[in-house]
């Protein structure tokens, strides 16, 4: 009997008195045992039934003697099958708290904790299984034991609580359990050290390509974002070109290390890495550093070709502008020269040359400044792409020095030096009409001047030769011619007025006249002298007549001979 378990000890009890005393079971143990307050007249006659049984001595010492063997056979089964029950329940609830365990396949996230519980399981197989086993082994002896008690006692097979039978496989069952288990968790253990082993080897690998990648990468958005090129020139540019070309190879190459990156990763969130999430962060920046790396090399190559391209066109139309302004430049330089030089001219064939060119000149002007205007528009279009994609010019036109300042100052100066030209050719013309209204008043009295004296000069030589009467009517004759002769010294002196006017305006020919002023002075002495000699020689005619007493006739004679000598 166990004091714990009354309604056990009254069914017992119940079931001795039915069957060793005949006493029926008059009464339900769970009622009596349930009930705070069991029917008392129940019980009372339950008991008098024993009185009645054991009414006679003899009978009574008997009976108490096979009572007392069968409560002592009893006792001892009872503690058997509690002894069972207890090492039952032990045993199954050490199966249960262990079976748990075994399962529980929560991973560790280093090799050190993996190789904690493999050592863990290790100490359950050495130690905590064995003795186990044992009792396992003791259960099915008391079991046996108990059995075959109760079957030598004549009574009823031991039932075992529910769920701790040995021979229905209750307890093999959750031992077989255990064992399965316990297989699993050896095999999952070695399974997830040889994970860890791998993950650690994936997650280092994992680390030093980042890190590797990390400091390739450092500093080179930085770069990629640098706006060098808009300071660049054309050449600096193709070199910044070349680079950046050098740059996106290094790029291509290091696309294999991304790409092994992310397949660790990858293989690191397949394998539950336990640091998945910071992996895959890292990872991620990578990628993301490496698209914006992938965008930021695009935006330069387009940059860089795009201020290729401008400068290529600015440098064509610098160089237009150039070959172009040099030779429009020349001839500003050039026309301004011409429109400044001196001019020396005698004629008005001359100034109308002149005159003629310079209009000539002017007519180029319009062609000219389509010209200027042409060369200036190279220059705006320059400034216009510069304000409108916003380059920043390094420095000035590289093939020349000539600006559109220069070009618009000396094409003002141009225009103002043309009415100057045209007032000094005006000018010149009205003096050199004068000039040639001089000539041909000069050259007009010249020649009537010069064939009067070449006339004059003539007849005194006929006067010399043909002279008749006396040496008086001669000598009268004479001097009346000389009067004639002196008479006409007014229009020479207004013939030698028109001359300081012609050398008074540098004049140095005459097409109105072959008669120079020294000819015609020269003539005018030679007549004079003429004369005065021929006067000379009929009064000293006269004197020789005097003196010599020689005739008329004789004289006349003398002068008809000498006159035909002198032929």
């Amino acid at each position: 009997l166990s004091q714990d378990d009354p309604l056990t000890n009254l069914n017992t009890a119940f079931d001795v008195a039915e069957k060793y005393l005949d006493i029926p079971k008059m009464l339900d143990a769970e009622d009596i045992v349930g009930t705070a307050r069991p029917d008392e007249k129940a019980i009372m006659t339950y008991v008098s039934s024993f009185y009645h049984a054991f009414s006679g001595a003899q009978k009574a010492e008997t009976a108490a003697n096979r009572i007392c063997k069968v409560l002592a056979v009893n006792q001892e089964n009872e503690q058997l099958m509690e002894d069972y029950e207890k090492l039952a329940s032990d045993l199954l609830e050490w199966i249960r708290r262990t079976i748990p365990w075994l399962e529980n396949r929560a991973p560790e996230n280093t090799m050190q904790a993996m190789q904690q519980k493999l050592e863990d399981f290790r100490d359950y197989r050495r130690l905590h299984k064995p003795p186990k086993v044992q009792e396992k082994c003791q259960l099915e002896i008391n079991f046996n034991t108990l059995q075959t008690k109760l079957r030598l006692s004549n009574r009823p097979a031991f039932m075992p609580s529910e769920g701790k039978m040995v021979s229905r496989g209750d307890i093999n069952n959750a031992w077989g359990g255990l064992e399965q288990a316990e297989k699993g968790y050896e095999e999952w253990l070695l399974n997830e050290i040889r994970r860890l082993e791998r993950l650690d080897h994936l997650a280092e690998k994992f680390r030093q390509k980042a890190s590797i990648h990390e400091s390739w990468t450092d500093g080179k958005e930085a770069m990629l974002q640098q706006k060098d090129y808009e300071t660049a020139t054309l050449s600096e540019i193709k070199a910044l070109l070349k680079k950046h070309e050098a740059f996106e190879s290094d790029l291509a190459a290091h696309q294999d290390r991304v790409e092994q990156i992310a397949a660790i990763a990858q293989e690191l969130n397949e394998l539950d890495y336990y640091d998945s999430p910071s992996v895959n962060a890292r990872c991620q920046k990578i990628c993301d550093q490496w698209d914006n790396l992938g965008a930021l090399t695009q935006k330069r190559r387009e940059a860089l070709e795009r201020t290729e391209k401008l400068l290529e066109t600015i440098d064509q139309l610098y160089l237009e502008y150039a070959k172009r302004a040099a030779p429009f430049n020349n001839w500003m330089e050039g026309a301004m020269e011409d429109l400044q030089d001196t001019f020396i001219v005698h004629t008005i064939e001359e100034i109308q040359g002149l005159t003629t060119a310079h209009e000539q000149f002017k007519a180029t002007l319009p062609d000219a400044d389509k010209e200027r205007q042409a060369i200036l528009g190279i220059h705006n279009e320059v400034s216009k792409i510069v304000q409108t994609y916003h380059v920043n010019m390094a420095g000035t036109n590289p093939y020349t020095t000539i600006t559109p300042h220069e070009i618009n100052g000396k094409w003002e100066h141009v225009r103002q030096l043309v009415p100057r030209r045209d007032q000094a050719l005006m000018e010149e013309h009205a003096r050199q009409q004068q000039n040639e209204r001089l000539r041909k008043q000069f050259g007009a009295q010249a020649n009537v001047i010069g064939p009067w004296i070449q006339t004059k000069m003539e007849e005194i030589g006929r006067i010399s030769i043909e002279m008749h009467g006396t040496l008086e009517d001669q000598l009268n004759h004479l001097r009346q011619y000389e009067k004639s002769i002196v008479n006409y010294k007014p229009k020479i002196d207004q013939l030698e007025g028109d001359h300081q006017l012609i050398q008074e305006a540098l004049i140095f020919d005459n097409k109105h006249t072959n008669y120079t002023m020294e000819h015609i002075r020269v003539g005018w002495e030679q007549l004079l002298t003429t004369i005065a000699r021929t006067i000379n020689e009929v009064e000293n005619q006269i004197l020789t007549r005097d003196a010599k007493g020689i005739s008329q006739e004789q004289m006349n004679e003398f002068r008809a001979s000498f006159n035909h000598f002198d032929r």
